[in-house]
């Protein structure tokens, strides 16, 4: 079986969407799929500094990168025109996107030359987003281009059942199926890298943590987290706040502003984009993980917090968050700054709610594994090769 993948960025700054892939190709690749991937050099407001239009091998799977000729959509004609030759290689086509033209290109070329596509929409048509993020070009959009992509789509891949009832609103009548993302363990060594965190951040030493980690979007929830993270530290004095990721320049600015109006600026630290051994850092240092979004679709750091062991609280737009009450896992609440308070006080002041949340929370973490995903989605590339469409509705 041959796999082609195809996405608008791989840059880890654009945060869950890109670990997801790379983490579904090594997947497939372990269990002997031809994958390659397909995407440009983007790599937010700059350029990933790489070959462009030729392979380059990364652990094991096949990337091919090609320029972006503008931001807005990620346009890239190169990446269309390798499509255009090369797409009827493949028995298969998994497209990871919408409202952008590495998608619309994909679609096109693989329905024009007879290949079997799937597009994991990435949340794009959650309500929030169709509400809150160019309403008027999106409507527009959706009416011209996404309708006629999902309608020639084998199947839309979403992540979560919450992200699955949201899209049809918009997009009734869907083919759809619901795998989650897969994600990796994350290897928490407390030693040395905490350490050498926790130097770097001294006002930390003997605080008891709560970790945001993801980017830093207005989607997030992040001025609600400040706000209840406020009235949580007026009545634990020991506790500290970490936001981890990077975001818009503007509206970082606008938060950090907010931290120092409610008197908290020496409580909270900035951390910027974390990977690797840093990222390790902050979840071995952490004593609760918290993710307030107004809309996520499913919450890949949300499961690295839990593989890592580490109780959770999420709000009731976070993709998975009916698995994590059911699990025990962690609080579920709505997107409301006193809900937040009450949440971070209930996990901080009971050690034993602590221990059972972070027992739970890693057996949990174990369905959403990378070896677990990918059976599943083997599964469904083999019947939609061998059985088309009416293999869909089948699908588990």
């Amino acid at each position: 079986m041959k796999v082609l993948h195809i996405i608008p960025s791989v840059s880890p700054l654009r945060g869950g969407p890109s670990v997801a892939v790379r983490t579904i190709a090594k997947g497939l690749l372990m269990h002997g799929i031809s994958v390659d991937v397909a995407t440009t050099d983007d790599n937010g407001s700059r350029r990933l500094r790489i070959p462009l239009g030729r392979p380059i091998v990364e652990e094991g799977v096949r990337y091919w990168y090609f320029p972006r000729q503008a931001s807005l959509y990620t346009v890239s004609w190169p990446l269309s025109r390798w499509l255009d030759s090369h797409v009827s290689n493949y028995d298969l086509v998994h497209i990871h996107a919408l409202f952008s033209f590495a998608a619309t290109a994909g679609a096109f070329w693989a329905a024009r030359r007879g290949v079997p596509y799937l597009v994991r929409p990435l949340g794009v048509l959650n309500t929030w987003g169709i509400r809150n993020r160019h309403p008027f070009l999106k409507k527009l959009s959706l009416s011209l281009v996404e309708r006629k992509v999902l309608a020639h789509a084998a199947a839309a891949h979403f992540t979560s059942e919450k992200e699955k009832c949201e899209a049809e609103l918009v997009a009734p009548g869907t083919r759809s199926v619901v795998i989650p993302n897969p994600v990796a363990t994350i290897e928490v060594d407390r030693q040395p890298p905490t350490d050498l965190f926790l130097s770097r951040h001294p006002e930390l030493f003997g605080k008891r943590i709560v970790l945001f980690l993801s980017r830093v979007d207005s989607k997030k929830g992040v001025e609600l987290l400040l706000h209840g993270f406020a009235k949580c530290r007026a009545t634990h004095a020991d506790v500290g706040l970490i936001v981890a990721g990077n975001g818009d320049e503007k509206l970082v600015a606008r938060l950090r502003k907010q931290a120092q109006e409610l008197g908290i600026q020496k409580d909270v630290v900035w951390t910027g984009f974390v990977e690797g051994e840093e990222k390790q850092a902050l979840f071995a240092v952490s004593n609760v993980f918290i993710l307030p979004s107004y809309s996520e679709n499913f919450g890949i750091a949300v499961v690295e917090a839990m593989a890592s062991g580490l109780p959770v609280i999420v709000s009731d737009q976070i993709g998975i968050h009916h698995d994590i009450s059911r699990a025990g896992a962690g609080l579920v609440v709505r997107c409301d700054a006193h809900e937040i308070q009450c949440a971070l006080n209930q996990v901080l002041d009971s050690e034993p709610l602590r221990e059972s949340m972070s027992r739970n929370a890693c057996r949990l973490a174990t369905e959403f594994s990378p070896e677990a995903v990918t059976a599943r989605l083997l599964r469904l590339y083999e019947g939609l090769i061998r059985g088309g469409l009416s293999f869909v509705g089948h699908a588990r």
